[in-house]
C-alpha cells in the first residue's frame, strides 16, 4: 500500500494534477483531506473550531487523515494520491510517522513553481460565486501562506520532499512527470523507522546524557511531533535500564559503560488513540567533550540533536514530557528517585 502526497503552496494546483494522476497510476484513488476539513464543521462545536486558523491545527484533523487513509487502502489497495499542503515539519512527522506505522509507504512530492507564476495562479483562480466570503477565503488564504511556504522551503521542505518545477507545466504534463519519476524510482518512500502503533499500555525508558555544561541531550524524532529523550520502548524481558542503554546505543552510537541511574517513574494516563503506560527516566551522566563531539544519529529514525538547557527544553518538549524532565532534574540534585503521575509528584 502506498501514498503519493503532493505538497506544495496554497494554488500551486495540487488537486488538479492529482485528478490527472489517479489517471496515470494503474489501482490508484484520490484522497483529499479538505473533505475531513469540511466534515469537521458538522462534527465540532463553533467554540472550538473558533480557536484554530486551520483545521491542520486541530489534533482529530491529523488522525482522522491518518485513519481515513489507512481504510480506504485497506478497501481498496493500490496508490492513494492525497494533494494537501503541509508547511509544518512537526504535522508532518505526525502524519507520515503514523502512515509509516502501519506499513504504508508515503513518496512526497513538492510542486515547486516559481513565486511569480504562483502570485498569477492565485490571481487567475477561480472563486464559487455561492461561497461567501469567497475572495477572502481562497485568494487572500493563499496569499497569506506564501511566506509560510517560503519559510518551509528554506528549512526542511525541499530537503524532505522531491521537488517538480511546475512553472512551464500543465497539470497533465505535471502529472507525467510525477508518475514517471514514481514509477521510475526516483522518488523513494520517506524514511521513517516504521515504529508498530502500541495495542495495550507501554513500559519506555529513556536516559538523560548531559554535557559539560550540564545542558541535557534532546534529538528530534521524524516520526512524531516534537523532540525527546534517547530512549524506547522496553521489549518483553528486557530490563529497562538495559532497554535505555540499547535505545542510546541504537539512537547516538554512545555505549553507556555502567547501568544507569533511575530518576523518575512517571505514569501517562491514556489518551486516545494512546494507551499511555509507565515511562521511566534514567541518569546516564555526563559525557566528557569527546564524546559529545560524536554522537551520531545512525539510521531513519532521528532527524537531529542537540544539548538544551532546562529553559530552552521547556519550548522544544511536549508539556507533560517536559514535566518529566523538570521533575527528573529535581530529583537528579536531591541524589532520590521520584514517583510521578501525569508529570505531578505523588506522594
Amino acid at each position: 500500500m502506498t501514498v503519493v502526497w503532493i505538497n506544495g503552496a496554497f494554488g500551486a494546483g495540487k488537486t488538479t494534477t492529482a485528478r490527472e494522476l489517479i489517471e496515470l497510476i494503474p489501482n490508484s484513488a484520490l484522497f483529499d483531506p479538505e473533505v475531513i476539513g469540511g466534515a469537521l464543521t458538522h462534527l465540532l462545536p463553533p467554540k472550538r473550531l473558533a480557536e484554530v486558523g486551520d483545521f491542520q491545527d486541530l489534533p482529530i484533523w491529523r488522525r482522522m487523515v491518518v485513519d481515513t487513509a489507512a481504510a480506504m487502502l485497506a478497501e481498496l489497495g493500490g496508490t492513494l494520491v492525497v494533494p494537501m499542503t503541509l508547511l509544518r515539519q512537526e504535522y508532518r512527522d505526525e502524519i507520515f510517522g503514523a502512515l509509516a506505522a502501519r506499513r504504508i509507504a508515503v513518496h512526497h512530492l513538492l510542486l515547486a513553481p516559481a513565486e511569480t507564476i504562483l502570485r498569477e495562479r492565485i490571481a487567475g483562480r477561480e472563486i464559487p460565486p455561492d461561497l461567501p466570503d469567497g475572495e477572502i477565503r481562497v485568494r487572500q488564504w493563499s496569499y497569506d501562506h506564501i511566506e509560510p511556504y517560503r519559510a518551509a522551503l528554506a528549512s526542511w521542505l525541499t530537503a524532505d520532499a522531491h521537488p517538480v518545477d511546475t512553472s512551464d507545466l500543465t497539470p497533465y504534463e505535471t502529472a507525467v512527470r510525477i508518475a514517471d519519476a514514481v514509477g521510475a524510482g526516483a522518488v523513494p518512500a520517506c524514511d521513517i523507522v516504521q515504529t508498530p502503533e502500541p495495542t495495550a499500555e507501554t513500559l519506555a525508558a529513556g536516559v538523560l546524557l548531559f554535557d559539560e555544561h550540564d545542558r541535557v541531550l534532546l534529538v528530534d524524532p521524524t516520526y512524531k511531533p516534537g523532540w525527546e529523550f534517547p530512549g524506547g520502548v522496553v521489549e518483553r524481558g528486557e530490563a529497562p535500564a538495559r532497554a535505555g542503554m540499547r535505545e542510546v546505543a541504537e539512537e547516538t552510537g554512545i555505549q553507556l559503560r555502567e547501568v544507569p541511574r533511575l530518576l523518575v517513574v512517571d505514569w501517562e494516563r491514556p489518551v486516545p488513540p494512546g494507551f499511555g503506560g509507565l515511562r521511566l527516566l534514567f541518569d546516564g551522566g555526563r559525557l566528557g567533550s569527546g564524546e559529545a563531539s560524536r554522537v551520531l544519529l545512525p539510521g531513519p529514525e532521528l532527524r537531529a540533536w542537540r544539548f538544551a538547557t532546562e529553559q530552552e527544553a521547556a519550548s522544544m518538549l511536549p508539556p507533560v514530557r517536559y514535566e518529566r524532565l523538570r521533575w527528573a532534574l529535581r530529583a537528579r540534585e536531591r541524589g532520590s528517585a521520584l514517583y510521578l503521575e501525569a508529570g505531578v509528584p505523588v506522594g
